[in-house]
């Protein structure tokens, strides 16, 4: 036998997956997002307007959707069927544009609070404004008005247009229809066949609804041409079973349908609403086919989740890979040469001379020290020059190296729709040129006060303090600068000699001042120092991507909860639902 809502009760479960498709998020422009973001914010309204309300109190009154197309004598039915003037009608179209709920006087309690429908505002009874045709309410309100006529056990809500012109009124047409127990479609002799109000029909037999469909406005000796028809498409399309009322054109002296053409429709209602046993087998019913349709929906909505998932990832991947890239190529320039180009071999030839100043440094200190208290006129040569022009060597490899990076994503972006809007996003926070230029130049004199730190502190002692004052402090310094990033692996022609024979010279001069072991120490830890200071400027280059991509919302586990929650429902009913 197959269990129906009335057998279990799935009430946690329907909440979870509400909690769940509540927070889900599709802001990535992929071939599945739209379709995922409708069919999860249709769930939630489904969970919110109908299924998890009525599913709490069967017993309450049923709610009689009356859906069709324009110009079908939506509002004139319900005024027929109540004898009163209370939907407005008009020949403007859109007519309905705020929906309509009556109700029997004595089940207000019912419907004024947001138990069902709680995304509209309720307004308070009465007559519909005679204004409604003037495009000046809001479809993000619900008309409340009593009537007598209304058979207590149901209401019914005048809906706006399924193929109305304005899309709000279009989609909160959808969204009732979804929201009711029981549907009165209503068409017309001119307007049965439209593919719109089939789509909808479609749905109806998909969800199991009660439904009633009212052929209106049917001139004289037409019904019995085209009720065959109509009937032969309900079959058609599953729904053979639903009852079809044919409905005259004429109209009495009170502007409504003849009492006698209405009368089979309120019947039909008056026999579902009876009593608590027939309105919660209506309810059971179309709740149970409600559940099944979500549940339908399922692999539709967990696929464009991982589609978003994978592309979020994807990018992430992206952004890792051009700017771990770029720190890689960073190492490299710090061990290949490239750093000593230029500028800098030249301004420590300066400094260093020819191959007499290796002669002098081979017979020791002594002779070096002599050797560098005669040169230039007889001043200590300074190494300041030296150092500004190594500082000034990796600004613009650090520059060019985050630049490079930055313009690689965007040459990956730029053109995909799921990531342009994450790029324009994150251009908006990137540094500019002078901003990255700025940072770098921090970050070299940062280094390089690091350097003089660790030079101070190595020779604290009274015989290195002497040899390094005899030499120069800012000769030590650039000294071991080309130390570090001494290499003839990047370099070519002329530069190959010049860096061999300059770096072995600022060893020697570093090892005579400190000894081999604290050369070797001074060395690794700056060189360590200078990595870790490059890793975080590139990883904040990066940051503006990595924010972008962060408050997108996409939520990587989004996919297993979503496909848990349905399981979750699908086992509290005991069967499969998909």
């Amino acid at each position: 036998m197959m269990l129906t809502v009335g057998d279990s009760d799935p009430s946690n479960e329907l909440e979870a997956l509400h909690a769940v498709l509540r927070d889900v998020q599709f802001p990535l422009v992929a071939p599945h997002s739209e379709s995922g973001r409708e069919a999860s914010e249709d769930i939630v309204h489904q969970l919110e307007d109908y299924i998890l309300p009525r599913y709490a109190v069967l017993e309450a009154p049923l709610l009689g959707v009356i859906g069709g197309s324009t110009g079908s004598g939506k509002s004139l039915l319900v005024n027929s069927l109540i004898r009163e003037h209370v939907a407005e009608s008009s020949a403007i179209r859109p007519t309905t544009r705020r929906p309509l709920l009556v109700h029997s006087p004595r089940e207000a309690v019912w419907f004024n609070d947001s138990r069902i429908l709680p995304h509209l505002k309720r307004v308070g009874g009465g007559i519909r404004p005679a204004d409604s045709a003037s495009g000046g309410q809001a479809v993000g309100e619900l008309q409340l008005a009593a009537a007598s006529g209304v058979p207590e056990g149901v209401a019914l809500l005048d809906s706006p247009d399924i193929d109305s012109v304005v899309e709000d009124n279009r989609r909160l047409a959808g969204q009732l229809l979804q929201a009711a127990d029981l549907w009165i479609f209503v068409t017309t002799a001119a307007r049965y066949g439209d593919a719109i109000p089939w789509a909808l029909l479609d749905d109806a037999a998909q969800r199991n609804i009660v439904l009633a469909v009212v052929l209106n406005r049917v001139p004289p000796g037409v019904g019995t041409q085209i009720r065959p028809d109509l009937s032969e498409r309900l079959v058609s399309h599953g729904l053979g079973s639903a009852p079809l009322f044919m409905v005259s054109e004429a109209v009495d002296e009170s502007g409504l349908i003849p009492e006698q053409d209405v009368e089979p429709v309120r019947k039909w209602l008056a026999g579902l609403a009876a009593d608590k046993t027939s309105r919660a087998s209506v309810a059971r019913q179309t709740l149970d086919g409600a559940v099944r349709a979500l549940c339908g929906q399922r692999q539709e909505i967990v696929a464009a989740l991982t589609e978003q998932s994978a592309l979020k990832q994807a990018m992430s991947r992206e952004v890792n890979e051009s700017f771990s890239q770029a720190g890689a190529a960073m190492d490299t320039l710090f061990t290949d040469g490239s750093v000593l180009r230029g500028e800098v071999l030249h301004r420590w030839q300066e400094v260093v001379g020819t191959g007499e100043w290796m002669r002098k440094l081979e017979s020791g200190v002594a002779s070096l020290r002599d050797r560098v208290s005669g040169w230039l006129t007889g001043r200590a040569p300074s190494g300041n020059r030296v150092e500004e022009a190594v500082e000034d060597s990796l600004v613009v490899l650090l520059v060019a190296q985050a630049e490079q990076a930055i313009s690689r994503i965007e040459a990956l972006w730029i053109e995909r729709p799921e990531a342009v809007s994450v790029l324009t996003a994150a251009q908006m926070s990137v540094r500019s040129t002078e901003e990255r230029t700025l940072a770098a130049q921090r970050l070299a004199r940062e280094w390089h006060t690091s350097l003089a730190e660790a030079i101070n502190t190595t020779g604290k002692d009274k015989k290195a303090t002497a040899r390094i004052l005899s030499v120069g402090v800012n000769v030590v310094g650039a000294a071991l600068m080309i130390v570090i990033f001494a290499s003839t692996a990047g370099l070519t022609g002329g530069e190959v000699a010049v860096a061999g024979g300059t770096a072995v010279v600022a060893q020697r001069l570093l090892e005579a001042v400190f000894g081999e072991d604290s050369v070797r120490r001074m060395a690794g830890q700056a060189r360590a120092n200078l990595e870790v200071a490059v890793s975080e400027f590139i990883a904040e280059e990066s940051l503006p991507f990595r924010e972008c991509l962060e408050v997108l919302g996409v939520d990587d586990a989004a996919p297993e909860k979503v496909e848990a929650a349905f399981a979750d429902l699908e086992k509290a009913f005991g069967r499969s639902l998909r």
